[in-house]
């Protein structure tokens, strides 16, 4: 059904006047007041830091050759980069008041949206499917200690899993499937309890492996027979700072799906600054000195905490460690890959898709992909999530400057819901063919940066390069053919008039 245009005058309340085609009560945009405050941002990157994944990803840097004390400053300089980014998507988002893939139809189309959206939706998918994974191994070593007769449910597999492997996995399924289904309200109060939760369990891992490994670190340590010169360890530090912001691109990204929910860009900002620059150079900080202390103890830097964990011999304290870790992945997998592709997957068929619906077929999807296997194997890792995965920072390019350079931050949002073929954004055929041209152009440098072999010195570099020329061909292209739905000039004339 064809909406009226936005500046059209009716008496309808506006929601009245959204095509079903474009919108739920789920994905409608925010009331008078949003509810995430600072302390809510605070404590969502407090889950979104700590992740089995996250430290795997971030002591596991330590094979580009950079010393420890290297690795924690290009981990710190990351962590800044992405404050900066977040904070560019998350004030965004929260003053246009709407989820990520509405945010994206201003500048993709209202129907174009679906593009940046399943993409996102698809990279967050399978991280949901291995951090469940991932949590369930801990719960699994948990059960073999408590109930060492377990053991035999570990023989066989079905699909590359163990039947105790299952029970695991499906057990840590079921609780965030439990925790999506109630709302965003309950991801708030997940996050609020999760994230100070798991600082508790980082300390006393920390603690404890420090205390084996007699209170020595060292912070020279290195991969290699001899230590990087300067300016290749300069090189491997900016690095080590890219592939740890790569790692978040896909949160960066939809920061909007949180951010919309706050009352004021104060509160997004000051909820970065602590939650974010805070949370995450103390991660950091703490992931190098876990790794640098197992260094120590077992001759090599373990980059999985679970096999730390499995050589805690005090059931007591290794009880309370992996139920701490597992609520901390549960709250990062929620927040971080549960909560986007549910509202991606609404975005489609806001009609027949809620936020809820768009929740299971994203715990569906996570078990049909065999996250163990996919985990398992660093070439589908590589080809798969690093060639979509490269596709996050084009995107973030694109659509920052699209609103920032292009619209001025003047964004009319009634339109963002209209099927109107005159409508602003709904472009030609409800695709803005101009953005269209611009991702083919940066997404297809950054994904041969990422997976091409001739590219392979510069691949670590393949989020900023994307998101750079995101943003390059994405002023070229509206200047080369500007775009009547961008004319912020008329969408000025109109608020005035509303306001009149």
């Amino acid at each position: 059904m064809s909406q009226s245009s936005p500046a059209a005058t009716d008496t309808a309340r506006p929601h009245e006047r959204y095509s079903p085609r474009l919108y739920n009560a789920d994905i409608a945009p925010r009331g008078a007041e949003g509810h995430w405050r600072t302390w809510d941002l605070f404590a969502w990157w407090m889950s979104a830091w700590h992740s089995l994944g996250n430290y795997t990803a971030a002591v596991g840097l330590l094979v580009l050759g950079l010393m420890g004390w290297q690795l924690a400053l290009g981990l710190c300089l990351g962590v800044y980069l992405i404050y900066v980014a977040s904070n560019i998507m998350g004030v965004a988002g929260q003053k246009v008041g709407v989820p990520f893939p509405v945010f994206a139809r201003a500048s993709f189309g209202v129907f174009g949206a679906n593009v940046p959206a399943l993409l996102r939706a698809v990279v967050a998918v399978a991280w949901y499917g291995i951090q469940t994974y991932l949590a369930s191994v801990v719960v699994m070593v948990l059960v073999l200690k408590i109930w060492p007769e377990a053991e035999s449910l570990t023989e066989g597999s079905f699909l590359g899993l163990s039947q105790l492997g299952w029970y695991c996995f499906l057990g840590m399924w079921l609780v965030q499937l439990a925790v999506l289904y109630k709302g965003m309200e309950t991801v708030r109060k997940l996050s609020d309890f999760a994230g100070p939760t798991i600082w508790i369990g980082m300390f006393a891992l920390a603690i404890w492996t420090l205390a084996r490994a007699g209170w020595k670190l060292d912070w020279n340590y290195h991969v290699g027979d001899a230590p990087l010169e300067f300016w290749p360890a300069v090189g491997a530090i900016l690095a080590a700072a890219f592939l740890l912001t790569s790692n978040l691109s896909g949160p960066i990204l939809n920061f909007a799906d949180f951010t919309r929910l706050s009352p004021s860009k104060k509160t997004v900002i000051n909820g970065n600054r602590l939650g974010l620059l805070v949370n995450g150079v103390a991660f950091c900080l703490v992931s190098v000195v876990i790794g640098l202390a197992a260094l120590e103890v077992y001759g090599e830097a373990i980059n999985d905490p679970t096999d730390l964990l499995a050589d805690i011999d005090n059931v007591t304290i290794l009880l309370l460690s992996i139920i701490l870790i597992a609520i901390a992945t549960a709250g990062a997998n929620v927040v971080l890959n549960f909560v986007s592709p549910a509202y991606d997957f609404s975005n489609i068929a806001p009609s027949k898709i809620s936020f809820r619906m768009g929740g299971l077929i994203t715990a569906v999807l996570a078990i049909a992909i065999t996250p163990w296997n996919l985990y398992s194997s660093p070439a589908v890792v590589n080809l798969f999530l690093g060639g979509i995965g490269a596709l996050m920072g084009p995107l973030a390019g694109i659509i920052a400057a699209d609103f920032y350079l292009i619209r001025k931050k003047m964004v009319d949002v009634d339109s963002l819901y209209s099927d109107d073929p005159k409508g602003r954004y709904f472009y030609g055929r409800g695709t803005n063919l101009n953005s269209v041209i611009a991702f083919a152009v940066s997404g297809g440098v950054a994904i041969c940066i990422a997976l091409l072999p001739p590219f392979a010195a510069i691949a670590p570099f393949a989020w900023p390069i994307g998101a750079v020329l995101g943003v390059a061909s994405c002023v070229i292209v509206n200047r080369v053919r500007p775009n009547l739905g961008a004319r912020v000039d008329d969408l000025r004339s109109e608020s005035v008039a509303e306001r009149v």
